[in-house]
């Protein structure tokens, strides 16, 4: 049986449009380059997430005269402010322990674990406070309402603030090259220079962090955000 013209070029072209051999391969090559923009895309954002930092410290020149913590007269004080919920804390908390054991000229240290009003006991004894109290020679206190951050005009969880002993400012900043990385960096090289009076290097430093005075919640949203960035 004969298939009318019309029917016989209409299946004609049908079949060759089917067995066109570039096609899969344009549709290859488009998948590949939508994956490699992706791809493109999410490393951009774990960059630009990584690099960006916090809001730096205003810390009085002097050491503040309201403050609790006991200062050192023999020697330089250091003092760490922490949200104790912040994933990127977990890097400065264990630059901290690095400086500490490099330190010939070892300071009186500190690490303040915010604890907001209204949280249950015991909400700032998080990992993180357990690696800071496990750091010889460092001082762990709970910053009940922030006061002490507030006295030190900390706003980064990781905040790191050197005074010397007649309680000069010697040093400000963060002590991580990048969020939520250990490392080699500007600000423990600058603070063991000054503890060691090898030279007069850098006073400060970019601080990265989650915001101190976050609620949980955002520390939380933070910490996934990194985590669905760097799995581990």
């Amino acid at each position: 049986m004969r298939l009318p013209l019309p029917l016989l070029g209409a299946s004609t072209l049908l079949a060759k449009k089917m067995v066109q051999p570039g096609k899969p391969r344009l549709l290859l090559m488009a998948f590949s380059a939508l994956w490699l923009c992706a791809v493109g895309a999410g490393l951009w954002v774990l960059w630009e997430f990584e690099n960006s930092p916090g809001v730096a410290a205003n810390p009085p020149a002097q050491w503040p005269s309201d403050s609790h913590i006991e200062r050192a007269t023999d020697r330089p004080t250091l003092v760490m402010l922490v949200h104790p919920r912040c994933s990127c804390t977990r890097a400065s908390v264990g630059e901290l322990a690095e400086l500490m054991a490099r330190a010939r000229v070892r300071p009186k240290a500190y690490v303040l674990f915010l604890k907001p009003p209204g949280f249950a006991d015991d909400w700032e004894k998080s990992p993180l406070w357990h690696s800071a109290a496990a750091i010889p020679h460092v001082t762990v206190v709970r910053d009940d309402d922030g006061l002490e951050a507030s006295r030190f005009g900390a706003a980064t969880s990781g905040q790191t603030i050197l005074y010397d002993a007649a309680g000069l400012l010697l040093f400000s900043g963060g002590i991580t090259g990048s969020r939520g990385h250990a490392g080699d960096n500007a600000g423990r090289a600058a603070i063991l220079a000054l503890l060691h009076r090898d030279t007069i290097g850098q006073t400060g430093s970019r601080v990265f962090g989650c915001p101190l005075f976050a609620s949980n919640n955002q520390c939380q949203s933070q910490e996934t955000r990194s985590h669905v960035l760097t799995p581990d």
